[in-house]
């Protein structure tokens, strides 16, 4: 019984470490709006890939961790992006520009 309890708990901090790197992972999109004044930037994520890639999603907002990530970038741009989720707000934590 202590065995087992034992393996479920490395599986379950498996499954958690692997969520987090995901969420971690970059994910490319393109630039619909920014609203400097709030905060905040819409990015329409592109897929990857064959399986649906020539369907695009709607774009979603997020926060912005801070006004200076965004200097450089502009409606149009394509972008490579990861977020975090806290308290219900997907905030960017990390936006690079795709060349």
């Amino acid at each position: 019984m202590r065995a087992a309890t034992i393996a479920l708990a490395g599986i379950a901090a498996v499954a958690i470490s692997m969520s987090v790197a995901a969420a971690e992972q970059g994910t490319t999109g393109m630039v619909t709006g920014i609203n400097r004044l709030n905060g905040t930037i819409s990015i329409q994520r592109i897929q990857t890939g064959t399986v649906g890639a020539n369907t695009s999603g709607t774009a979603e907002e997020f926060k912005i961790k801070d006004n200076a990530m965004v200097e450089d970038i502009h409606a149009g741009d394509r972008v490579t992006f990861s977020t975090s989720d806290g308290g219900g707000t997907k905030t960017i934590t990390k936006l690079d520009r795709q060349k």
